[in-house]
């Protein structure tokens, strides 16, 4: 049975993402295992640090993973720690740096097969940038290749902090059959085991499809 999947817009680990309670409880996590792969040359510690004190207050423990280079995707003992992982967090600042060090290696296959096994799976910022296809270049605002684990969706974390006309560039620069998803800070879009997309946090969530605004039943789901 595939586990939730969450996209968060960034800005985690503080007031109001709720999400992160609901996915908790929904898998029976005691544990939070942390990949500040996307931080890795932007103190991941503090990332680790912010992670720690948010998960400790809502009653887990948090593990982090020093999954920083490729090489490191190829480590057995972080292999093992995926595999057994309840709830599994992608977090940091470059998705372009995420996806070189996870595409096409035995630790993504391990994400991704725990997640299949029923582990909640998250991504924040340029995890959730990163866990989609195509992935929005948080540089131009244009697009480039990703993970694809949710194929044909692309989000635009941090909506809250671009300009409107940078978003409408990036919207109207996606493929017809590609859905956009604006993603403000503190707020998610969370996929259920019933296959259902739903919003959750502090802002708005905006989905625009090629014929215009749609809803969150236009987002397809993951690959399975």
């Amino acid at each position: 049975m595939n586990g939730p999947i969450a996209l968060v817009g960034g800005d985690e680990f503080t007031w109001g993402c709720a999400f992160d309670a609901e996915l908790i409880a929904e898998v029976g996590a005691t544990e939070v295992l942390l990949l500040p792969t996307g931080s890795a040359y932007e103190n991941p510690g503090r990332l680790v640090d912010a992670a720690t004190e948010w998960f400790t207050s809502l009653g887990v423990s948090l593990r982090a993973l020093p999954v920083h280079t490729r090489p490191d995707t190829f480590d057995s003992a972080n292999l093992e720690a995926v595999a057994s992982a309840r709830m599994i967090y992608l977090a940091g600042a470059s998705p372009m740096h995420m996806r070189s060090v996870f595409k096409d290696t035995p630790l993504f296959e391990a994400i991704h097969a725990a997640w299949r096994a029923g582990a909640a799976l998250v991504g924040s910022g340029a995890g959730a940038d990163v866990l989609c296809d195509p992935m929005v270049d948080q540089r131009g605002g244009a697009y480039t290749v990703g993970l694809g684990l949710v194929p044909g969706v692309a989000v635009i974390p941090r909506s809250n902090t671009w300009s409107k006309e940078k978003v409408h560039r990036t919207v109207s620069l996606a493929p017809a059959d590609v859905v956009v998803v604006e993603l403000p800070e503190r707020t998610a879009i969370v996929l259920d085991g019933a296959g259902s997309w739903r919003s959750s946090g502090v802002g708005e969530v905006i989905v625009h499809t090629g014929s215009g605004i749609g809803s969150l039943a236009d987002i397809p789901e993951p690959v399975f």
